[in-house]
């Protein structure tokens, strides 16, 4: 998270996304109905269209229709609506707007979108003969008709007529043109549309619901505009905080070079309760140990395993142990080791735990870590290791064996072209043959 590569995506966001885009014929809250009221309440500017009135006749029969629709019997609504506009009997505009619109209604319900929308464009095509009540609902079920059937030039289109003629509209129809935008994968014009929505709902003291913010900080992804990106995140922290916002928030902070913003940002997820993953656990103790806090970072790790959230295995003990090895907690870090090494499948935290035991006076443990690790393999610089255990022999007086493991490390040093650890052990072994000489000569003088 803070190496400065970028962060994609996560899964959190696609849904997000799924939930603003999939299944959008009521995207803005507008419920298609079979006789046709503005949407969201919403009143037409002018109240001065006049229209032709429907005859009775007309209004039985749509009132018989609209008694079958709501008895969920849509074939026989259908056969009625249909076999009015086979009879000869001519209708006006307003007659034939209210029959389409009910048919509309019908083949919607069905979800048979296409027939829905030709039936509701032939009230359009009605023009003034149809209240505006009915025009401007008509208008915002076509665009989200249309989105649904993946003609969002046409969805983008009727809603801005439907916009033209609302009076004071809300933020919805702007967030539905976002969406639209964004399926067209126009994004400068989706991010337009959903700023001015949010503009709106703010001037109107409403709320602005979760997935717009969360998909405009995904436009604002899109264009790599990463101070946009900071400051929706951080509303979404602040609002609706959960977790995936909080993580994401930090691994843009790594992302930008924000070290300092991304640990608090970690801090305070953590102390509200929101990391809740073993990665999560894992990246934050990493970010600690970055900053020279490896304390801090070893209750934070032991606290998981404690709570059961970290898995015991060998990286993730390796992690807790180096972490108190760092914070020169040498009594903790040691049993911490001991069960790292023994899942591990190369012998590199036995090579950790045998300096360990140097450090901590435990030769004979020293030596028989450093045997482990050499059996096992793996390691990166099996001299090193020679010469650990080569001094904890020599603290244990076992001069001879000690020796043999610099002799060794020398042998080693000098396949690898390791001239500073062949020049050490040569040092070591002419230092034993002579304190092996003095030895015996302080006993020959006894």
């Amino acid at each position: 998270m803070a190496d400065g590569s970028r962060v994609r995506p996560q899964r959190w966001l696609l849904a997000v996304l799924a939930a603003c885009l999939i299944g959008l014929p009521l995207a803005a809250g507008v419920v298609p109905s079979a006789w046709g009221q503005s949407a969201e309440g919403e009143q037409p500017r002018h109240k001065t269209r006049r229209v032709p009135s429907m005859s009775e006749a007309t209004f039985k029969k749509l009132a018989e229709a609209q008694e079958l629709i709501d008895a969920k019997d849509l074939d026989g609504a259908k056969g009625v609506l249909e076999g009015m506009l086979d009879r000869s009997r001519r209708y006006n505009g307003n007659e034939i707007g209210q029959i389409h619109n009910m048919l509309g209604f019908v083949y919607f319900s069905e979800e048979d979108y296409p027939n829905a929308i030709r039936h509701y464009q032939t009230v359009l095509a009605q023009g003034e003969d149809v209240p505006e009540g009915l025009e401007t609902t008509t208008l915002y079920t076509l665009a989200q008709l249309s989105f649904v059937d993946n003609r969002f030039r046409d969805a983008l289109r009727y809603m801005e007529t439907w916009i033209s003629k609302a009076n004071n509209p809300g933020p919805d129809p702007r967030i539905f043109m976002g969406q639209v935008y964004y399926q067209m994968e126009d994004y400068a014009n989706a991010i337009k549309q959903i700023e001015t929505g949010i503009a709106v709902a703010q001037a109107r003291g409403t709320a602005v619901k979760e997935n717009w913010w969360a998909l405009l900080n995904y436009l604002y992804f899109e264009q790599e505009n990463w101070p946009r990106v900071l400051e929706t995140l951080e509303i979404l922290v602040r609002q609706f905080p959960k977790r995936e916002y909080w993580l994401r928030l930090a691994g843009i902070q790594g992302q930008e070079g924000m070290e300092k913003q991304q640990i608090y940002t970690m801090l305070a997820a953590y102390e509200a309760g929101f990391l809740t993953k073993e990665s999560d656990l894992t990246t934050y103790a990493g970010l600690l140990m970055q900053d020279e806090a490896p304390i801090r970072a070893a209750k934070v790790l032991a606290k998981g395993f404690a709570d059961k959230i970290i898995q015991r295995t060998d990286r993730n003990l390796r992690a807790l142990g180096q972490a108190y090895q760092l914070a020169q907690e040498v009594n903790d870090a040691i049993p911490v080791f001991e069960e790292a090494a023994k899942l591990s499948e190369d012998g590199r935290i036995y090579e950790s735990l045998s300096q360990l035991y140097m450090e901590d006076e435990k030769y004979g443990k020293c030596v028989e870590a450093a045997g482990h690790a050499l059996e096992k393999g793996g390691l990166r610089k099996v001299q090193s290791v020679y010469v650990v255990q080569g001094m904890c022999e020599f603290n244990r007086e076992r001069l001879t064996s000690a020796r043999s493991a610099f002799v060794s490390c020398s042998k080693e040093s000098r396949r690898l072209r390791d001239a500073p650890n062949q020049r050490i052990c040569q040092q070591w072994i002419t230092y034993i043959d002579r304190e092996k000489k003095r030895r015996q000569q302080i006993e020959s003088a006894i």
